[in-house]
């Protein structure tokens, strides 16, 4: 009786597991079905927001919407598909990977009217950012002054504190404030969104993304370690400018005007680098003017970006890249995004760029960065479509930086006969790490607010009458600046930066600008540019360019796309799992050590006192 009993047991058994290898089998088949199918959908809508994007009008905005709704319904009827296989239990972690991920539905969780509601919304803020106009400091009866190029370049190029103010305000009023409405009903939206995915909130939905549940605690670390350097550029920063603008303009120890930083939104300083760089008798390397001399083009500036990956044997720019970008600011009076920006069609070698390029050393290291985006589009398009993103979302920004970061370098500059006569000593040198720590180590706590203050709304952490000034207050605890004018709660200026009101995660910019200082020095030792134990190899003049072995270590971790983990394709690229701010310090720690000695010497306030600029009732 027992042989009988043991023997039919055993034949369930088998019974058992032919069944579950028949269902992955089945599985395997649809999923491959699946993928190719949602590439195809994914590609129409891809295209209905490229011509949107490029050409922003009410029929664009009509039929963006409609496909996104579409694809949103399909995506919906796949959600349930996917609950018919038992994907928890199948021995594959591909197979298992797949389903997990296609088991999230984001915004296409929400019923068909309140999607639709969604991308309503979204257009509101989007084309309400795009559609800012303002009249000019100097001539009231101009009025079609645009953020890019025109307000962007006053903001930079100014130096008069009224100027700056009075631009600030405008476009701060008609962007952010504008859209307060808007903004309410797009985080309640959210919420219900996540909760449809069953997230707590919609701050869980997008850290799900870093598939690590110590992600915050990790970055918090990260940026307590680097704090005391921020804290010494920006003492050092506030202490120039009251130096230029006065007592009156800058105080001793309060937070900094934003309005005076070079940038609208305060997030990068270099800009304003010669007013107050250490040794203002070197000259801060700024190539502008040697690109227009040599008759640079845009056109030629998207060429070199693509030399530089090829001679690291990484992938040529396609034809369909030169034929369907947008790489100048149309002339045609048409409304579009300019944000630059890079995009997968999901085909095989359809990726374009659409940016508003100018003839700039900024617009050139933007151009490498953008480029990174496609590099990393061609390395991962023969996997399937669900696998067709970053390892996570900071790794895709990374990897154009770290060619920025080499292309900036006076070796790279020099290379492409773009600079001459250049002596780099040890002035020269701080001058330049100071002008990289500007954007690099000053980006870090901008970053770092623009989702910790979506988090807090998505989280309900903030009464709505309170929403503004929270925004503001978290900008000084991080960063130690202030508005130029006082605020209330009747402004709303959050959505005043563009990935506030695009509904874009800001996180992957935080990470990126850690985890790319982790690739740049391992690029740098593979291709023998840089060593520690070497003075005349730094690591911040290393230049990557014709490095295979480098070029190697990236396709190794761009090829795999979403297919694993990070951690494994951080590993791929350089034996590490973790992310790290050591590299980051490494990079400067010789302007470190400069500043605390020179803001010693001159009796410099490091922090700051209370703002305020932002009034509750």
């Amino acid at each position: 009786m027992k042989i009988v009993i043991v023997a039919l047991f055993a034949t369930l058994v088998i019974q058992n597991a032919l069944a579950a290898v028949k269902d992955e089998i089945i599985a395997t088949e649809y999923i491959e079905n699946l993928n190719k199918e949602i590439a195809r959908r994914t590609n129409l809508e891809t295209e209905a927001s490229w011509a949107y994007a490029s050409n922003i009008n009410d029929e664009n905005e009509r039929r963006k919407n409609e496909v996104s709704a579409e694809v949103a319904k399909f995506m919906k009827e796949v959600s349930i598909d996917i609950r018919k296989f038992n994907w928890q239990t199948f021995k594959s972690d591909n197979l298992r990977r797949q389903f997990k991920m296609l088991s999230k539905l984001g915004y296409a969780a929400l019923s068909e009217s309140e999607y639709a509601e969604y991308l309503e919304v979204m257009s509101t803020m989007e084309s309400n950012f795009a559609r800012v106009r303002v009249c000019d400091y100097k001539n009231a009866t101009k009025c079609d002054l645009s953020l890019d190029p025109e307000i962007e370049e006053i903001i930079t190029t100014s130096r008069d504190p009224e100027e700056l103010k009075y631009y600030w305000r405008e476009f701060y009023d008609k962007a952010g404030t504008a859209v307060r409405d808007a903004y309410e009903k797009y985080v309640e939206l959210n919420t219900k969104a996540a909760k449809l995915n069953n997230f707590t909130s919609g701050a869980e939905l997008w850290l799900d993304e870093y598939e690590d549940e110590t992600i915050e605690k990790q970055l918090e670390d990260i940026f307590a370690e680097i704090r005391p350097l921020y804290e010494q550029v920006h003492g050092y920063v506030r202490y120039r400018l009251r130096q230029f603008y006065g007592d009156e303009v800058v105080s001793e120890t309060g937070p900094i005007p934003m309005h005076l930083l070079g940038n609208m939104w305060a997030q990068q300083w270099s800009t304003i680098a010669d007013i107050i760089s250490p040794f203002p008798n070197k000259p801060l390397i700024d190539v502008t003017e040697e690109m227009v001399a040599q008759g640079y083009t845009q056109l030629k500036m998207f060429q070199l970006g693509d030399d530089f990956f090829q001679s690291m044997n990484l992938t040529k720019l396609p034809q369909d890249f030169w034929d369907k970008s947008i790489l100048v600011k149309p002339d045609d009076g048409r409304d579009l995004i300019c944000h630059a920006s890079a995009w997968d069609f999901y085909l095989i070698d359809d990726v374009r760029i659409k940016q508003c390029t100018r003839v700039t050393m900024d617009q050139f290291f933007t151009v490498h960065h953008e480029l990174g985006h496609i590099q990393y589009f061609l390395q991962y398009q023969h996997l399937p479509f669900i696998y067709r993103t970053g390892a996570n979302p900071g790794f895709h920004e990374a990897v154009g930086d770290v060619l920025s970061l080499s292309v900036s370098t006076p070796k790279h500059l020099e290379r492409v006969g773009l600079l001459k006569n250049y002596n780099r000593d040890d002035e020269a040198r701080i001058n330049q790490l100071f002008l990289a720590a500007l954007d690099k180590i000053v980006f870090l706590p901008f970053a770092f607010t623009m989702d910790k203050y979506r988090w807090a709304l998505f989280r309900g952490q903030v009464d709505k009458k309170d929403w503004n000034c929270a925004f503001w207050k978290l900008r000084e605890e991080y960063s130690g600046i202030e508005p130029p004018v006082v605020r209330s709660e009747k402004d709303f200026d959050a959505p005043a930066k563009y990935h506030v009101s695009a509904d874009v995660e800001y996180l992957r910019y935080l990470v990126s600008f850690i985890i790319q200082f982790q690739f740049y020095k391992s690029a740098c030792i593979k291709a023998g540019q840089y060593d520690p134990n070497n003075t005349e190899l730094p690591l911040d003049n290393c230049d990557i360019y014709g490095s295979f072995e480098a070029g190697q270590a990236f396709k190794n971790m761009l090829s795999l796309g979403a297919s694993k983990p990070w951690p494994d394709a951080l590993e791929a690229f350089n034996g590490e799992r973790t992310m790290s701010g050591k590299a980051i310090a490494e990079y400067f720690e010789p302007l470190r050590v400069w500043l605390e000695e020179e803001n010693k010497k001159n009796n410099v306030h490091i922090g700051w006192t209370k703002s305020d600029k932002c009034v509750s009732s």
